[in-house]
């Protein structure tokens, strides 16, 4: 082992750190309903969203109406306006989630946990006013979770849900075109469970377009049959699709054809719905939790590609056991992370992880590694006080243009198995971080 690049290496992430946290402030914004994580929930694509100078955000109110926000980028003041939707707020899986297409619409889907689709597009470019509830195809929308959207680099929209339940559910991908202002279904069943088991997926875009794809496998409605981490990617906008080898798929993808970035068994703790990301030059990394085998503890761990081979850096920090099981939203002592990933000037692999721990008393906090090849991760809180049950989300498309780092920030508990708790309405917050990626190099 080389001593002089593990001390180099953790002296250049507290120098980081040191300097990082100047450029940290939080911007409150209204209230939220806080009986549940339903606000918080790591699946949100996207609760915080930029397009050219405007950033926008959701949530539901106390009273479970969607309030809708917007600023211009750099100004603290919101212009908040409550929507005439509302949602069963008391479901944590029935979320909301938005996008700003090329033309500055402004696109929200919201209240879904095995229900019919609910979706609306403002009246006008960069406007709160939302338009009618509508349909997007017409096709497979009766059966709606977990909607997600993403903007291509042409400003025209994915949207990606499954249609289906727990264990029994395929991944249904639509696209939104900018000239026709229409909706068409590119894969009516991209991921095929074959009625036997489901693909709990995370998706993103790199710079170039690339949609990757990753996702475990649940063999029924208990968590605890999770399994696996799979992996696929398109060029074309998800019309084909390829391995991290660039071997096409045959579609649809089932267990048997899937590209594996790694095995993980049954009854390992292992974590569905996280997060992933692919730096500047298109490296995919895939944050999750899991136990190791003949291991007592879930730790975070991150899968990433370099030199074409997968890889796996298991954190290895935390202390405390626990057992993941049952069906509905779970009370966990640990978030779902969100991952950031980027290239140094030295060509090395660095990479954020932001999550939430009960033995960091739930605070905000990060885990930081400038080199993935040593693996040597520091810790550090970016929060003072706790924030219950919270999951990390962001603007991704701020980060992706100017790598500064917006975090959605709500206190939130989450009682076990889809319950709520008596909580009052909490401060929506949004933690801005600036130029995180330009001062890590």
């Amino acid at each position: 082992m080389n001593y002089k690049v593990l001390i180099t290496v953790a002296f250049c992430s507290i120098v980081f750190f040191a300097k990082a946290q100047d450029n940290i402030q939080t911007v409150e914004v209204g209230e939220g309903w806080a009986k549940n994580s339903v606000n918080a929930v790591v699946f949100r694509k996207n609760s915080l969203v930029s397009f050219k100078n405007y950033q926008f955000i959701a949530y539901y109110d106390a009273d479970a109406f969607v309030v809708l926000g917007k600023r211009k980028l750099g100004q603290k003041s919101w212009e908040l306006q409550k929507a005439a939707f509302k949602g069963n707020a008391s479901d944590a899986h029935n979320c909301i989630s938005m996008m700003v297409d090329g033309d500055g619409y402004l696109h929200l889907s919201w209240d879904h946990h095995n229900n019919a689709l609910r979706y609306a597009v403002s009246q006008k470019p960069f406007s709160l006013a939302m338009g009618e509830k509508q349909s997007m195809t017409g096709r497979t929308e009766q059966n709606v979770t977990y909607p997600e959207f993403y903007r291509l680099p042409n400003g025209n929209l994915m949207f990606l849900y499954r249609n289906g339940a727990s264990g029994k559910g395929n991944l249904v991908m639509n696209q939104y075109d900018l000239k026709t202002k229409k909706w068409n279904t590119i894969q009516e069943n991209l991921i095929d469970g074959e009625g036997r088991r489901n693909a709990y997926w995370q998706a993103c875009l790199d710079k170039q377009g690339t949609i990757h794809l990753s996702w475990v496998w649940r063999e029924g409605a208990d968590v605890a049959s999770n399994h696996d981490m799979a992996y696929a990617r398109s060029k074309d906008g998800g019309k084909t699709w390829e391995t991290s080898q660039g071997v096409p798929y045959q579609l649809p993808i089932t267990a048997n054809n899937a590209e594996y970035a790694c095995k993980i068994p049954q009854k390992s703790e292992l974590i569905n719905q996280t997060s992933m990301v692919a730096d500047a030059e298109g490296n995919p990394y895939i944050a999750t939790y899991w136990r190791e085998a003949n291991e007592s503890v879930p730790q975070y761990h991150v899968i990433y590609l370099a030199n074409k081979q997968w890889q796996v850096s298991n954190l290895g920090f935390r202390k405390t056991p626990f057992s993941l099981s049952g069906v509905g939203t779970k009370r966990i002592p640990i978030a779902r992370p969100q991952i950031l990933a980027w290239s140094s000037k030295q060509n090395t692999l660095s990479a954020m992880l932001i999550f939430r721990d009960a033995e960091r008393d739930d605070k905000v906090s990060t885990a930081l590694c400038t080199n993935l090849a040593e693996g040597k991760w520091i810790l550090k809180d970016i929060s003072e006080a706790s924030v219950g049950s919270w999951e990390p989300t962001y603007d991704t498309e701020l980060w992706q243009t100017k790598g500064d780092l917006h975090l959605f920030v709500e206190k939130v508990d989450q009682a076990d198995g889809e319950g709520k708790v008596n909580n009052p309405p909490q401060k929506v917050q949004v933690l801005e971080w600036k130029a995180l990626k330009k001062s890590s190099k």
